[in-house]
């Protein structure tokens, strides 16, 4: 076996990302976004019987300048079928070659639902999985609408009867960040009444800029009332994947059910883009009751993954 560190080019990074559906953590252009800011990632090609079996990428951190953290989310990805023996002794591999200095940590939050599956056996769990919500895209469209639960089938219902009285415009806003720069300020807003933290902000606008083609990279909707804002959903893409990022809504757009004619807009677009599977972005039925319940409304397949293991 071996572990070469930092030398495989982006485009054979992401012609295995594409083909796997992978996270939005363990795409390309999501470590080099975090780059552009400072934050340090490592990409790991290991090699078994001279095939490329799996792929990781590790966003690195030191905290109070001593203690090294590198976080493998979503991954490795798995190129090929590997015995789970095979697969813990590649997480030894890369926790032991791992080109970050020490005292530090790697830790590794894997696509598992067991948390007891043999290939992180000899791993520690030290922290409990988090659960999304996923909507396969290549259903066909009368299935999904079919999975939805009935309120919030009703609620589209509502919004798209809204929309042909002309009382409510859904809208794609561009690329060009003048055009989605206010909604991250609500963003910014949201996240400080609600105490919730998330990526830097600035992040979004380098992934979206990240390819020549930011129809690869982005799909930003918003409803509007008498070209008034209301409301806004913001998907980032991963090859043939994507995920909701931010979403905000004011009185009037909560009104009218305009989050639920977004999304919906949202997976019909994102199916002509060719987007396999779209992924709402973690759900927490404690603190963000609310969000939960829109999400599992969806009628997409709620996911718990394993855990963070170290």
């Amino acid at each position: 076996m071996e572990i070469v560190w930092n030398k495989i080019s982006q485009p054979q990074w992401d012609e295995a990302h594409n083909v796997l559906g992978g996270a939005l953590q363990q795409d390309w252009v999501y470590g080099a976004s975090l780059e552009a800011l400072g934050i340090s990632c490592h990409r790991a090609q290991v090699i078994l019987d001279g095939q490329t079996v799996a792929l990781a990428q590790f966003i690195c951190r030191r905290f109070a300048g001593l203690v090294g953290f590198a976080l493998c989310t979503r991954g490795p990805l798995w190129l090929q079928p590997l015995p789970a023996t095979t697969q813990a002794a590649i997480y030894r591999a890369l926790k032991r070659g791992l080109p970050v200095s020490r005292p530090r940590f790697a830790l590794f939050s894997p696509d598992l639902i067991d948390p007891a599956e043999p290939s992180v056996g000899r791993l520690v769990r030290v922290m409990t999985g988090y659960s999304t919500v996923r909507i396969d895209l290549t259903q066909p469209r009368e299935q999904l609408r079919a999975s939805m639960e009935g309120r919030w089938r009703n609620r589209l219902v509502a919004a798209e009867n809204a929309a042909e009285r002309a009382e409510l415009k859904i809208v794609r806003a561009g690329s060009n960040p003048a055009q989605y720069r206010w909604l991250l300020e609500q963003e910014m807003s949201q996240r400080e009444s609600k105490s919730f933290y998330g990526l830097p902000l600035e992040f979004v606008e380098r992934y979206i800029q990240s390819r020549p083609q930011t129809a690869k990279t982005v799909l930003i909707l918003r409803a509007e009332q008498k070209k008034e804002k209301v409301a806004a959903m913001l998907f980032l893409i991963h090859g043939t994947s994507a995920t909701y990022h931010v979403g905000w809504s004011n009185e009037a757009g909560r009104a009218v059910s305009a989050h639920n004619l977004l999304l919906w807009r949202a997976c019909e677009e994102l199916r002509e883009r060719g987007i396999q599977t779209l992924d709402l972005g973690g759900i927490n039925t404690r603190s963000l009751a609310g969000i939960s319940r829109f999400k599992i409304g969806t009628g997409g397949q709620v996911v718990t993954y394993g855990g963070t293991y170290v």
